[in-house]
């Protein structure tokens, strides 16, 4: 099972480059098309910052916080995989890795991450599905963390 979940990353990589460079193939910048009216569109932007525009231009710091965050969970990751430790921690770890590697690609190559996905019913940040892996993959740690840990009674 955990070699499938590694699998998972490696799709979550492949799949977000892929429509990264189809969306900025066919769609000219700042172009939107509807998805779904009212709710989802394609949008292409050039994002040099975090969420809503956050360290816009600090390249050096997201290559700082890539190397450091993957300095920590890769080993984590690692760890987990030699444990055989929950699939919910596991697979949280996966696409925290899978998210930073598909934006860090963007970076080091274009100096910017492509961002697609525009909620049309709020006013969220566009983004893209490493940030969607990276999200997923926090919120899976924090319910491992918070109800499925039987390794932190007290001592």
């Amino acid at each position: 099972m955990q070699l499938l979940i590694l699998f998972l990353g490696i799709l979550v990589i492949g799949a977000d480059q892929w429509l990264k460079s189809w969306i900025s193939s066919s769609l000219a910048l700042q172009q939107q098309v509807t998805l779904i009216p009212g709710w989802l569109s394609f949008t292409n932007i050039r994002n040099t910052g975090a969420a809503w525009s956050s360290f816009e231009g600090q390249t050096w710091f997201f290559y700082l916080i890539t190397i450091i965050a993957l300095a920590v969970v890769i080993p984590l990751l690692v760890k987990a995989y030699r444990k055989k430790s929950s699939y919910t921690y596991f697979t949280g770890l996966v696409l925290i890795i899978a998210g930073t590697i598909g934006n860090f690609i963007d970076r080091a190559t274009q100096g910017y991450v492509v961002d697609m996905f525009q909620l049309d019913f709020v006013n969220f940040p566009i983004f893209n599905i490493a940030d969607m892996a990276l999200t997923v993959g926090v919120i899976l740690l924090f319910i491992f963390v918070i109800f499925l840990d039987k390794d932190t009674d007290s001592k």
